[in-house]
């Protein structure tokens, strides 16, 4: 559909009116529409590990380095900040999420689950059954949850029961945006639609595959600092 030259440490998010939300090499976050761009730096932090602006009025920025979340508006101006350091009982967070209002999805390291996790109360709604491989990925909505281990992709709804389990084949990271999850293997990108139960490959340019990002029905693929935008057909 369209390609544009763009630089970036690492591209965090691209929402429906284009606004793309990115790191640059000075740890630096983000945000850029048509006509500007507006940028948030917290250098105490550190390294971005992700971030989700699926909510643009409450931005995630997640520094594993320094276990914190910090939550931002859509001016990037900061308007909370979770370190699970100092919150009671300790947190040893890996992955984070949006959820819901003011939840956070959370892939709690000690003890292998996730958890829906109320920052502004400090209360967990909800934790999921353990899992017993490493997590790869995280990603969600207001609906859903996806988490991405070493042998499975797991589906989880907001009540936090499992709605989906699918054995995994060698995938590594994914995306993902309003029921359609987008999976990579090697430069290979697999897609599972919603109301679909398998997992089929996509049919894309022979590509190496630096990152790639899916919003509503557009896929995103970058590099060579190109970013290429991809109308997904399903079939």
């Amino acid at each position: 559909m369209d390609s544009i030259g763009f630089r970036a440490e690492t591209i965090l998010g691209i929402d429906s009116f284009g606004t793309l939300y990115y790191s640059k090499e000075d740890n630096s976050f983000n945000k850029k529409t048509k006509d500007t761009t507006i940028t948030y730096s917290n250098f105490q932090l550190g390294k971005i590990t992700s971030a989700n602006a699926f909510n643009p009025l409450k931005i995630n920025l997640f520094y594993q380095d320094f276990n914190t979340v910090l939550i931002l508006d859509n001016r990037l101006a900061e308007i909370y900040k979770v370190d699970f350091n100092t919150i009671q009982p300790y947190k040893n967070v890996s992955f984070v999420s949006t959820g819901f209002s003011n939840t956070l999805w959370l892939f709690n390291m000690d003890k292998q689950l996730l958890e829906l996790y109320d920052y502004k109360t400090n209360t967990v709604k909800l934790k999921t059954v353990p899992v017993q491989s490493n997590v790869l990925d995280l990603k969600s909505d207001y609906n859903y949850c996806y988490m991405l281990t070493e042998n499975f992709l797991y589906v989880y709804n907001y009540f936090g029961s499992l709605i989906g389990k699918y054995k995994n084949e060698g995938y590594e990271t994914m995306a993902f945006s309003k029921g359609h999850v987008v999976l990579n293997k090697g430069n290979q990108l697999y897609i599972l639609s919603k109301d679909d139960t398998r997992i089929a490959p996509v049919k894309h340019p022979n590509l190496l595959i630096n990152q790639f990002l899916v919003t509503n029905e557009t896929l995103y693929i970058y590099h060579d600092n190109v970013l290429r935008q991809y109308q997904l057909k399903t079939e």
